[in-house]
């Protein structure tokens, strides 16, 4: 239990005594550092129901905390704010509660509860991943540790986008230029293999289109009727009615891609529990139409089509079946989350994590599965992020423009290596252990610029600025860890053991005040779907046990009970470090 939640009842109880007012809410906020005290209850809110003036107020509240609550040392009122200083002793009963927890701050599962569903990555296979799935998936899979740590089941999955025109194009165009090269022939992994082909096929496309338009076609004729478009969408049709070679084209490249996906998702840390395929979901949902029709959820136009007005949620009118009797996305959609639930019916809830660009998509579809009566559907959130662009600008797939996210990762380790040189600090390292120690900072480098920012902003991501060693970064972050590992490793006496109660110093109390917010931050950042609140509380913790190790002697302090207890505060500021970056997907080094 933190300090707020043990002073709301007493503050409560004081207000009633006092004032013979009974209040729902305490507003409390952290104590500004020009003044002292260690949490702040803010007492404008309590003048409207007291009609008094506020320091008058806010002396009587302290002077009862001071008498009634045991933790309550002392207080001050400036201007409309009441100032509470805990007592030492409440923080330290606190800190040997918590110094040899492992798991501090998560919450075990509880088996009452519904599981939570995460999609992420959900990539097609024409391509390989990207800087912006690079993005997806680090939210996706840092969402889904939170989630988890706060004590719900959570099942990882994403649905993978593998028919339709673009994946034909990407199959004729190696048919036609390919030669019959396979990934082991090029030495390429297989998802780059096919992303060359559709971008072959997008150069042969637009050298048609410029004949034609050359021979006296408008553009829009051109577009329609280029032979290698006109073959490719008979390559759907074909697909479609099961030709066989075709099919068999089919999986032999998609397999290239997940192959080349599956390294991709290795290096990056991230995992799934369950995979959806689009060749198998994109008829599920049609049997969902004719039951909207049936409740008048759903109504059918004169030419066949099926549709549903929400005009009257804000939204418009939504086509879910075509007049041909064909889904479309928003069809597939809906079937899919009813059969995820049929597959896993512990799932009370999902998130979706797609570029905002969706946004209205998901407005409609959570809509549309509350009023089909799906008691799950008012757990559904669509975690929305903005695009990311490098200093370079955009990126296009089409035009072999995109920033790959092997590359990108590639690019990442080279860097820190760069970096980790110029600091010459590798003394005793092998070449194995160099190697493994770049990966570790590149990519804590990535994920934490990535994911310190809102997923809601869009960001524009710098690498040389990520492997930065000072500021708000992963590598600043890392090489704190580091230091705390290297006085634990110095520390030569046993400092396990229970220390005598003493006076705190300040910079002592400040670290544990961060550390008692822990577990409530990771309830938080589930709540609202966000590692970015995570990533800048480890920055917050760091840089206060930065101050602290230059504010006090840790090793060279002479008496040993403060020593022991620095040892001690060290080591669980080390573990918390590596819980929060667990949760973000980022390793931290023992070594830097």
């Amino acid at each position: 239990m933190n300090v707020a939640k043990i002073l709301n009842e007493p503050i409560k109880l004081a207000v009633q005594h006092l004032f013979e007012i009974t209040i729902e809410k305490i507003e409390f906020q952290a104590t500004r550092r020009d003044f002292e005290g260690d949490i702040t209850v803010v007492i404008f809110p309590l003048v409207k129901l007291i009609k008094g003036n506020p320091i008058e107020i806010g002396n009587k509240i302290g002077d009862y905390l001071v008498e009634n609550v045991s933790i309550v040392e002392k207080f001050n009122v400036v201007s409309g704010f009441l100032n509470i200083v805990i007592s030492d002793d409440y923080f330290l009963n606190f800190f040997s509660l918590i110094k040899h927890d492992a798991s501090f701050g998560f919450v075990p599962q509880k088996n009452d509860e519904k599981a939570v569903m995460v999609e992420y990555s959900s990539p097609n296979t024409n391509k390989p991943l990207h800087l912006g799935h690079i993005r997806n998936n680090l939210l996706g899979f840092s969402v889904a540790e939170i989630i988890k740590a706060s004590g719900k089941k959570v099942y990882k999955t994403q649905i993978i986008n593998d028919r339709g025109i673009h994946i034909c194009k990407s199959m004729l165009a190696w048919q036609k230029f390919g030669n019959g090269e396979t990934p082991e022939t090029s030495g390429l992994k297989g998802d780059k293999l096919v992303g060359n082909y559709y971008v072959a096929f997008d150069k042969q496309y637009k050298a048609e289109i410029n004949e034609l338009i050359g021979k006296g076609h408008s553009e829009e004729e051109a577009k329609k009727n280029a032979p290698i478009m006109r073959e490719a969408q008979q390559m759907l049709l074909d697909w479609e009615a099961g030709k066989p070679e075709v099919i068999e084209l089919w999986k032999k490249m998609n397999q290239w891609v997940y192959d080349g996906f599956n390294v991709t998702y290795k290096n990056l840390g991230v995992d799934f529990d369950s995979y959806y395929y689009e060749s198998n979901t994109y008829l599920l949902g049609k049997e969902v139409v004719q039951f909207g029709l049936d409740k008048g959820i759903f109504e059918k136009d004169p030419d066949g089509s099926v549709w549903i007005d929400l005009t009257e949620d804000g939204l418009d009118r939504k086509i879910v079946l075509r007049s041909d009797g064909t889904a479309v996305y928003m069809t597939q959609d809906i079937g899919t989350a009813i059969q995820r639930v049929k597959d896993f019916p512990d799932v009370g809830g999902m998130v979706y994590t797609v570029g905002n660009e969706q946004d209205y998509h998901f407005k409609v579809l959570f809509l549309i599965l509350k009023k089909l009566g799906f008691e799950w559907a008012e757990h559904l959130y669509h975690l929305s992020y903005g695009m990311v662009e490098l200093p370079s600008g955009k990126m296009k797939s089409r035009e072999g423009t995109v920033v790959d996210a092997d590359d990108l990762m590639t690019e990442m380790t080279q860097t820190a290596a760069k970096i980790s040189q110029e600091l010459g600090k590798l003394e005793g390292y092998s070449e194995e252990e160099k190697q493994r120690l770049y990966k570790i900072i590149g990519l804590g480098a990535l994920k934490y610029f990535m994911l310190k920012v809102d997923p809601k902003k869009s960001m524009l991501f710098n690498p040389e600025e990520s492997v930065d060693f000072n500021g708000n970064t992963g590598p600043f972050i890392q090489y704190t860890y580091a230091r705390i590992q290297s006085i634990l490793r110095k520390a030569d006496f046993d400092y396990s053991t229970d220390v005598a109660t003493f006076a705190l110093h300040a910079k002592e109390k400040e670290l544990l005040k961060l550390l008692e917010t822990y577990p409530e931050l990771i309830q938080l950042a589930a709540q609202s779907y966000s590692p970015a609140l995570v990533a800048n509380y480890t920055y917050e913790l760091v840089k206060e046990y930065n101050s602290f190790y230059q504010s006090v002697p840790i090793l060279p302090e002479a008496d040993e009970n403060l020593k022991k207890f620095r040892v001690q505060l060290s080591k669980k500021v080390g573990e918390t470090i590596q819980s929060a970056f667990s949760l973000l997907g980022i390793e931290v080094p023992e070594r830097m």
